[in-house]
């Protein structure tokens, strides 16, 4: 059974950082593609940052020098670090795990075309 369990989101003030976790469990995360997702009111889900299970790592550009993704494979977990935060962050965060073995869809694609299996999403606000 495939579980993703995205924690650390909450509030916090315009420049100020979070680390977000997502805890995998039901496969072996560092074989696969692990990225990171929001939405926010209104808009679409979009890809954030992606984590190849080479090691690569990609990033939206609106978050780029801002948010760090890394992964710690022998806790099947994956982080996103985020600083500078702006307004413009408050979004829903969902982590995400390919279905497949292979490299990441790329981050502009529609959320709802890319083969992944989903986390709960947790909250940041930022005011």
């Amino acid at each position: 059974h495939v579980q993703l369990v995205e924690s650390g989101g909450g509030s916090v003030q315009a420049g100020g950082s979070l680390r977000l976790s997502c805890a995998a469990s039901g496969f072996v995360s560092e074989r696969r593609c692990m990225m990171w997702f929001r939405q926010a009111p209104g808009k679409e889900r979009e890809g954030v940052a992606a984590s190849e299970n080479y090691g690569r790592t990609t990033y939206a550009d609106a978050v780029k020098g801002r948010f760090t993704v890394s992964r710690d494979n022998a806790k099947n977990t994956l982080y996103l670090q985020m600083n500078s935060l702006t307004s413009e962050d408050t979004a829903m965060y969902y982590c995400a795990a390919t279905v497949y073995i292979g490299a990441c869809p790329a981050l502009a694609s529609p959320a709802s075309t890319v083969d992944v299996y989903w986390g709960q999403g947790t909250q940041v606000t930022v005011s």
